[in-house]
Formats: structure tokens, sequence, C-alpha cells
């Protein structure tokens, strides 16, 4: 298990009130760490379009019960202001330019790992850790980011903006272990939350209707639905409320005329491009659904002196495949092809590449 020798040294630990970030407390604890439990308040209350969506107080809590149970100090810190500056009003300005952003990676970036070492710093803490399921490497060429063991929980995509600066200092307790593990051991420590259910939907907000909360934000401009042909057979509120590869739903903000759905034979309608304010859906088995190759943006290898571009595989959302495919340079631009054509590509996108266990790299996706 990471960093399992005994130690004196302090820890300052993200406490969700999940019970990853409970059992990273006891597992650290058991190593002989001196933990420092901290609840990061996020959560921008104050924006009467956020409010009653995120529970966080509740989350709170637990945390709060937890640390008392393991008898480590426990810190509130609020990091409201930061969020929405840093991390919500820059990903409403990303859909509304029509890219399909992540806002989960930008908050590990740019709140939540900076927030835990800034509070460990100011008490001379050694390191800092999290409940995230990866893995931090010491090589005699830096520092390696691991995918988690459990396939299933595995979350180094969200960690893929980390600096060597950053996983230097970093301890990820669960790496090694899988999700029924985790549960097992809080059970048995009788951690009232060994069965809470995880997280879903963005960072510190929760889960929550999207296109909902876009609409909170982002005024209506109505756009026509087009055919590959240029045939305009519907009209939308708004391109930047859907993305790429979504299937048409009706009622869901997307209207496709009587005549169009008649004339096809399978019903099911996608979107495959967005130009501008303008949707352009084909039917399921188009070929246009398919993305064979992307440019990246800003493309940023986690070790340069583990850069590689043979033998990688690409994922483009958390969970998602790994697809085999080759990087290249062009010019002054880096592409990825897929070895074959895959699905739901949108602009804005992380695309991050592994080898093996290895994050390598990582960037913003182009489609065009």
């Amino acid at each position: 298990m990471q960093n399992s020798k005994p130690t004196k040294k302090t820890v300052v630990l993200g406490m969700s009130g999940g019970v990853d970030s409970s059992v990273a407390a006891l597992l650290l604890k058991k190593q002989g760490y001196k933990v420092v439990g901290i609840f990061l308040r996020n959560y921008p209350d104050t924006e009467p379009y956020l409010d009653s969506i995120c529970p966080f107080k509740g989350d709170k809590e637990i945390a709060e019960r937890v640390c008392q149970k393991l008898n480590i100090p426990f810190r509130v810190i609020d990091y409201r202001k930061q969020y929405l500056k840093d991390v919500i009003e820059p990903m409403f300005k990303s859909y509304e330019s029509g890219l399909t952003p992540n806002p989960d990676v930008c908050c590990n970036n740019l709140i939540k790992f900076p927030a835990l070492w800034k509070f460990a710093k100011s008490i001379s803490a050694d390191f800092i850790a999290t409940g995230h399921y990866a893995q931090v490497k010491k090589t005699s060429k830096g520092f390696q980011l691991l995918s988690g063991k459990d396939k299933t929980k595995d979350q180094s995509y969200f960690l893929h903006e980390l600096t060597q600066s950053d996983l230097s200092h970093t301890i990820f307790p669960l790496g090694e272990l899988t999700k029924s593990q985790v549960r097992k051991i809080a059970k048995s420590h009788k951690l009232k939350n060994w069965n809470k259910q995880g997280s879903r939907g963005v960072c510190f907000i929760g889960d929550l209707d999207f296109k909902s909360f876009l609409k909170k934000k982002i005024k209506k401009s109505l756009g026509v639905v087009l055919t590959p042909e240029g045939e305009t057979i519907g009209s939308h509120p708004g391109a930047f409320y859907f993305t790429i590869g979504e299937r048409v739903r009706p009622n869901k903000g997307i209207e496709i005329n009587d005549k169009y759905r008649n004339s096809i034979d399978n019903k099911k309608l996608y979107i495959a491009k967005k130009k501008g304010n303008t949707l352009i859906v084909v039917p399921e088995k188009s070929p246009l659904l398919l993305t064979k190759k992307v440019f990246i943006k800003n493309l940023k290898p986690i070790n340069k002196k583990n850069f590689s571009k043979t033998g990688l595989r690409a994922r483009i959302r958390h969970l998602g495949s790994l697809i085999p495919g080759k990087l290249k340079k062009e010019k002054s631009k880096y592409t990825f092809t897929f070895n074959k054509g895959i699905k739901e590509v949108a602009s804005g996108q992380s695309i991050v590449l592994y080898k093996g266990k290895i994050l390598i790299a990582a960037g913003i996706i182009k489609t065009q």
C-alpha cells in the first residue's frame, strides 16, 4: 500500500463526507501519519441559480463526525468565491462558445489541490491526500501518475492537470484498493457512511438537470437544425445547450418536423456537428457520428522525462474506453488518430493518453 511505512509526518486530507475520504483518513492514521481533515466549502450558495442543489451541509456534518470518531482535527475552509470565479463562470463561458468542458478537471487543478497544499504549508504539513482512486509512483526520472487498481472507479482522468510538484507531495491511499474493499474496511470500523452512495454530477455541486442549469445563466438563442445536405428540418433554443453525439429526444428542446421524421427509416437522431448556432443531425448509424482524428490543444506531459509517443491509448471521458491510436506532431500541433472511429467526441473535452497504467500526457480536444 502506498506510503505504508510508519511515520510521524503530517498529512492534510480533503474530507468530502463520502466513504472514500473517510477510509483514506483511517488508513493514513493507521500508517502513522498525523492527519488533519479539511472540508472545502466550494458550493456557491449565495448565487440564486445554484440554490438548493448541493447537499453540502449534510456532507460537512458526516465528514466532521468521521473526524471525531477517528480523533483527528477537522477544519472547514471557504473557497466559494474562488470556485465560482475559477470553475463555474469559465464553465458557462465555454459552453456558450460551443465547447464541452470538464469542470471536474478544473476543480482539481485550480481549487482542490492548491487549497489543500496552501493550508498544508500554513501548518508546516508534509503532504496532502485525497480519496481519489489513482496512484503516484516515484522513479529516478520523477513522479508518475498511474490509474487506480479498481478499473471501474479509476479517477486518474480527472487528475491529468497535476504537475510534478503536485505529485511530489500528494498521497492517494486508495490507489491499490477496490471500491468493495474500501466499503468493507469502512463497515468493519463502524463508519456510518460505509454504504453512502458516491457523488455524482459536477464537482462540489452534485447531480442536476444540466440543461436547466445552463439555461439559468445562458440566454436562449434560437437556431436551426439541418441535415448534412443543408436541408432545414427543425429548430432549437441554443446550440450551447447540446453536445456532440447527444440523442435528439422529444420535448428536450430540439424540434424536428414530422415530414423529415416520417421520411427516414430510423427515427433515432443524433447531433453530429455544431456550426455556430446551427445543429446538424443524422440517423444513429451515420458515419458522421464517428471521429477518427482530433487536434490536441495545449498537450502537457505529466512527466517530460517519461514522455512517449508510442504505444498509447486515449480516453476522452471519465471511465471511457481506452482507444489505441497514434500521436503525431504536425508542425506545431499535436494530433491523435484513433485506430477506429469513435462516437461523442466534442471540442473542449479532455483527451488523456495512457501507456499501460501510466498517464503520459493530456490536452484539450479540437475536432477541426
